[in-house]
């Protein structure tokens, strides 16, 4: 059984615990976190194993799910590396094992493989991956890119884990974040909360504006996703000229619609950037 061990107790480990509560798996799971409150709410929550210590944590690891913020990974990366060490030598010591080098998966966005490398140098070895917080449903989409030089081995656990809560989708890190601002889930809920607020000031009340913005946002995709329809085909089914969602649509794009959803993915991808230099 292998040990997965997530190095931050926060809102996406969260979910991915909630996720892997709903799938079949076989992982042993394990939060390291600093916070004990946040460790008794995840043990009590998902009835995982915690770990206040991050060099027991590690010592335990067959893969390490590093999921802290950008700016806090610069300041992990160093005891990551000495708690390697010391296991590396009590595992010598011990003559259990050859020193393997530990596999950890970054979620920090923004933070390149490069970067994330040169930290810690030959001790880790290194993927990315951005799952949404979507996968607590078990509906999840990570995206995941590694290195070149990874064996097909490292690939498919990397790969298994993500896929038991949802789709994974492997990409070229030089794509990771155009991903990263284009999938999040908070596109959709901001356009769920903006439609029906339209809706409310339409006249609805709060729980069938909502109701409608949902069916309008989420049931239209599925529609989309499980029917093998072209989304061109879709909106021509949907847009009849010279009625309602005619009138809707034109006069949404004309108020900016699109250049505001552009304005976005630019600040989103300026900020990716900037996580990279820090």
């Amino acid at each position: 059984m292998s040990t997965i061990v997530f190095l931050g107790g926060g809102r996406i480990t969260s979910a991915m615990l909630a996720g892997l509560r709903l799938a079949s798996h076989d992982y042993r799971l394990l939060v390291h976190d600093r916070n004990p409150d946040k460790l008794r709410d995840l043990k009590k929550r998902y009835e995982v194993g915690v770990e206040s210590d991050l060099n027991n944590a590690v010592k335990q690891a067959d893969i390490m799910i590093v999921a802290v913020r950008p700016n806090s990974i610069r300041e992990l990366l160093p005891a990551i590396v000495n708690a390697v060490a010391k296991t590396s030598g009590q595992t010598k010591a011990n003559r259990s094992s050859r020193g393997r080098v530990p596999l950890a998966i970054s979620l920090a966005a923004g933070v390149p493989l490069r970067v994330l490398s040169k930290l810690t140098g030959a001790s880790v070895k290194w993927a990315r991956a951005m799952p949404s917080p979507v996968c607590r449903s078990g509906r999840g989409l990570t995206a995941i890119t590694f290195p070149r030089r990874v064996d097909a081995a490292d690939r498919q656990r990397v790969n298994n884990f993500f896929a038991s809560f949802g789709q994974v989708v492997e990409i070229s890190e030089n794509k990771f974040d155009a991903f990263t601002v284009t999938y999040s889930c908070s596109h959709g809920y901001h356009a769920l909360a903006s439609l029906a607020a339209a809706g409310q000031k339409a006249g609805l009340d709060r729980n069938t504006a909502l109701l409608a913005s949902a069916h309008a946002l989420a049931d239209g995709i599925i529609a989309w996703r499980e029917g093998h329809i072209s989304l061109e085909s879709l909106l021509e089914e949907a847009v009849t000229p010279g009625g309602i969602a005619a009138a809707t649509t034109s006069a949404m794009e004309a108020a900016g619609y699109g250049r505001a959803v552009r304005h976005g993915i630019d600040a989103g991808l300026q900020r990716a950037q900037a996580n990279a230099g820090k």
